[in-house]
């Protein structure tokens, strides 16, 4: 395996774990939170669950390299929502009570790289790929 490969391979799993950990978050800190905090944005409270379970499933799903451009892809549009809806008002850094879009804005970049890749090692994507040759 190359660098590059390897490099890609950590991103990857680092970027699947941390959905996986929001996902699994909206839902132990009580998923009817997040349906309030959506409802306050103006957004359909039905909404807040989609979001939690392709960051769960999505998430989970990331970390074994299955799905990645359709997941990752899936990720970068909740990102722009996220800062378009929540974020932008308090600005890059935040506003020094709230944190502002520089997370959001990095895992857009993150699900936008993973698009464009091509699978790598050590993913099912890559082995399926394999196999259909």
């Amino acid at each position: 395996m190359k660098k590059q490969q390897l490099a890609t391979l950590i991103l990857r799993v680092v970027f699947g774990l941390m959905f996986l950990i929001h996902g699994i978050a909206k839902f132990q800190g009580g998923i009817s939170n997040t349906v309030g905090y959506f409802e306050f944005l103006g957004l359909p409270g039905s909404l807040a669950y989609a979001i939690a379970i392709i960051e769960l499933v999505g998430g989970a799903l990331l970390v074994v390299g299955l799905g990645t451009r359709v997941i990752s892809g899936l990720f970068a549009v909740i990102m722009l929502g996220a800062i378009f809806s929540a974020k932008l008002s308090f600005g890059l850094l935040g506003d020094g009570v709230s944190a502002g879009y520089e997370l959001e804005l990095v895992y857009l970049a993150i699900g936008i790289y993973f698009v464009l890749v091509n699978p790598i090692n050590l993913s099912l994507d890559e082995k399926l790929a394999q196999k259909n040759k």
